[in-house]
């Protein structure tokens, strides 16, 4: 009775690290991160080859310029004065709730000093308002 009680307790353990390894075991390399503006400013010098990173933050108001091809605008850390920036060129369609002072995340690389971006998420609450009948903004 007892052998069959060691086995039972050692088949039950080894099933528990096992569904362990399998549910924590990749769980770094499923988690996607992204630097604000300050951040990536800071550590400019770790992309410097072209690296790929996803930089995120608020669209700075009236700062964006719509082109045939291509979108510019600035990315800020926070809202107050003195926040840092960094200039964005995205290549490519904008997502379809992109607009000054939301949050987005861009995926690119450094050119020079500007965040070349081709692929964009913009982030948003879970509060939804539909239009205005009549078509104006609320």
């Amino acid at each position: 009775m007892k052998r069959y009680r060691m086995l039972a307790v050692s088949g039950v353990g080894l099933v528990a690290v096992l569904a362990g390894l399998l549910f924590f075991g990749n769980l770094n390399q499923n988690l996607v991160y992204y630097l604000t503006p300050q951040e990536a400013v800071a550590q400019r010098a770790d992309f410097a080859d072209g690296r790929r990173f996803q930089l995120g933050g608020l669209v700075e108001k009236d700062s964006v310029v719509k082109t045939a091809n291509r979108l510019r605008f600035t990315l800020t850390s926070g809202t107050g004065p003195g926040s840092d920036t960094v200039a964005i060129e995205h290549h490519g369609a904008p997502a379809q709730l992109f607009q000054s002072g939301i949050g987005v995340v861009l995926e690119g690389s450094w050119r020079g000093d500007v965040f070349v971006s081709d692929t964009m998420k913009v982030k948003h609450d879970e509060n939804y308002q539909p239009p205005a009948p009549d078509g104006e903004k609320s």
